[in-house]
């Protein structure tokens, strides 16, 4: 994939539209399809270019990101196991207790109004979670999923 742009590197955004054009088969098209539902979902996520050529889209943290293999185009939502999953979407990394994913095959269709839904709870999860951490007291931590310790006395 060529670089392009100022100082010779591509933008994120640059990169993705490189690497669907690449692809030119159907990962490329659903890698497409995920783009554009990012988009019209949360059209404040931001396209980022991590781990040496992994499209991710952000706001306020991850929210997913679109890996492509020979065989399916993998969807993983970094905090996926906090997500709400009413459609039954998630259909990979199922054993973790963060991440989920959604394997996507050749001619498989995609629920896009589901899949919207999954994208819109991670953005509110991390929008939830960049308040929590703004109203902590300085230099404490935000207390993950423990009560607080019963007083002494």
């Amino acid at each position: 994939m060529s670089e392009s742009g100022p100082g010779g590197s591509a933008t994120p955004s640059e990169r993705i539209d490189a690497r669907i054009a690449e692809l030119g088969d159907w990962r490329g098209e659903t890698l497409a399809r995920i783009r554009a539902l990012v988009r019209e979902a949360d059209p404040e996520a931001v396209e980022t270019w991590k781990w040496r050529g992994v499209p991710v889209w952000e706001h306020d943290g991850i929210l997913c990101t679109g890996e492509t293999y020979k065989a399916v185009v993998k969807m993983t939502f970094a905090k996926g196991a906090a997500l709400p999953d009413p459609s039954g979407l998630f259909n990979a990394s199922l054993e973790g207790g963060t991440r989920r994913a959604i394997d996507l095959r050749e001619g498989e269709a995609i629920d896009g109004e589901a899949l919207k839904a999954l994208i819109r709870a991670a953005a509110a999860l991390n929008a939830a979670e960049r308040r929590s951490r703004a109203t902590a007291p300085s230099g404490a931590a935000p207390r993950r999923g423990r009560s607080p310790p019963p007083p002494r006395g």
